[in-house]
């Protein structure tokens, strides 16, 4: 186990001579160059242009094609995706033989895949075929171009400048038929000679469950798990614009944030659940088993360790390591007098309702009485989930409201008195606590608040649990 697996989002990847000097080079000394394998995101914006903006879900080529019934939308948004990619060629390659075969590279995946949009458009006007059976494969199809893009050009940019990179492609483009992304990755890296050559990966396989059907927008992280664990990689890497640190500099401030150095696994689980992804959960769980160790480095301070994620870390001393927390979530709270001793019953109807409609529920409160699940969704779903639990429960009263959580998360937070500290530190800037949650394990506590104190909480909570301690450069050393 000599190698690494390393992850390049889509913001660094947009910087490639910073990724190249940063990350691939690292001082240009040769024994650091080889025995890694870089597994890379499209790059920043062009998920969204194929499928959906992720932040807003403006629709793209995907969201077009699955729910418009103008042909010219999405072919206009085709051409839209295909300027915009040329045009990264251009900033990347120049004018050159490179810079061609680059544009022709990209060209054919995406007039094969206009073409197969077209072919299929005019074959479900027919009866006997349906458009919605045949979405998810389209979405899968679209995904994997913004992969095979990136990876692509990180190859040949990279052996254009004297290392031997080597494009390995694990979309499937053409296969003849699907294999298990386990199979997959195996086959793909089957001759790589890790010490002589520098593997760069599509974030996206193509195999047969379909990888975006299981993960959606987490597949590239998937498929960087499954390959540190299938490859038998020492350590894993995520290179990313930022360090995990200890709130959102954006918010705090970047002068008083600090990188987090040290955490585990269920960390990362509590982050995940509040929407800010260290690593997807499910990618999470396979490195865990595997005792393979995650690193999440800045691309723009290499010097810097980053932060070390395992398995089996617990702070020396019992601290908080990160404010976190989400905004835009929605309380629903459903009140029966009937509910008294068949609280099962009822969560379990409620949680299949929200479940239908693909609602992610971040927290929930019970008691004798009263369930009330927060959940990460728009106002349209809420209220269609609020319709349900109506007609269900007709002597229930439910009540939806708009509110935020913000949680103080660590590997060991056993501390006594600071809940109250906590809570004392909202008090003092007048944050009204709607509720809140801290469980037996002690890895983290949640406050549900009103959204427009969202900012106020996360900059209080910071100054009072992390800035008073002045960790310095980590609040503990990778």
């Amino acid at each position: 186990m000599n190698h690494t697996v390393e992850k390049i989002g889509g913001t660094s990847m947009s910087e490639y001579a910073a990724v190249r000097d940063n990350v691939i080079l690292k001082g240009n000394n040769s024994n650091d160059i080889y025995n890694r394998v870089f597994v890379v995101s499209a790059y920043g914006g062009m998920t969204d242009l194929l499928l959906e903006n992720k932040s807003n879900g403006k629709p793209g080529v995907y969201g077009l094609f699955a729910n418009t019934s103008n042909d010219d939308e999405w072919h206009e948004a085709f051409e839209t995706l295909r300027e915009k990619m040329f045009a990264i060629n251009l900033s990347l390659f120049g004018e050159t033989e490179l810079g061609r075969q680059a544009d022709e590279f990209i060209s054919q995946r995406l007039s094969d895949a206009e073409r197969v949009l077209t072919d299929l458009q005019r074959l479900c006007q027919h009866g006997h075929f349906e458009l919605q059976a045949h979405l998810f494969t389209v979405r899968e199809m679209l995904a994997s171009i913004g992969e095979a893009h990136s990876a692509w050009n990180m190859a040949h940019l990279l052996k254009r400048d004297g290392i031997n990179a080597r494009f390995v492609d694990l979309s499937g483009w053409q296969a003849e038929g699907a294999e298990t992304l386990d199979n997959m990755i195996s086959q793909a890296f089957a001759g790589v000679d890790y010490a002589t050559e520098l593997p760069i990966a599509t974030g996206y396989t193509h195999c047969d469950n379909g990888l975006m059907a299981s993960f959606d927008r987490g597949y590239s992280e998937m498929t960087f798990s499954r390959i540190a664990v299938i490859t038998g990689a020492r350590e894993a890497i995520i290179h990313k614009e930022y360090h995990l640190s200890s709130a959102d500099p954006r918010l705090v401030g970047a002068d008083k944030v600090v990188p987090i150095g040290r955490t585990n696994y269920d960390v990362a689980d509590q982050l995940a659940n509040l929407g800010m992804e260290a690593i997807h959960p499910r990618a999470a769980k396979g490195l865990r088993q595997a005792d393979i160790p995650l690193r999440v480095m800045n691309t723009f301070e290499p010097e810097h360790s980053g932060t070390l994620i395992t398995g089996d870390y617990v702070s020396d001393t019992p601290r908080v390591e990160i404010i976190a927390g989400r905004r835009r979530v929605y309380s629903i709270e459903l009140f029966d007098q009937d509910m008294m001793g068949n609280i099962d019953t009822y969560d379990s109807a409620i949680l299949k309702t929200i479940a239908r409609y693909k609602a992610h529920v971040v927290s929930k409160d019970i008691n004798a009485n009263t369930i009330t699940h927060y959940v990460g969704a728009n106002l349209k779903t809420v209220n269609r989930i609020r319709r349900v639990l109506e007609e269900t429960y007709p002597d229930a009263e439910i009540n939806t409201r708009k509110v935020a959580v913000v949680s103080a998360i660590g590997s060991d937070m056993k501390v006594p008195g600071m809940l109250a500290k906590t809570v004392s530190a909202l008090s003092e800037v007048n944050i009204s606590i709607l509720a809140m949650h801290q469980s037996i394990r002690q890895v983290d506590m949640q406050f549900i608040l009103d959204e427009d104190d969202y900012d106020l909480a996360v900059q209080s909570l910071h100054r009072c649990l992390i800035e008073v301690h002045n960790h310095g450069d980590a609040i503990c050393a990778a």
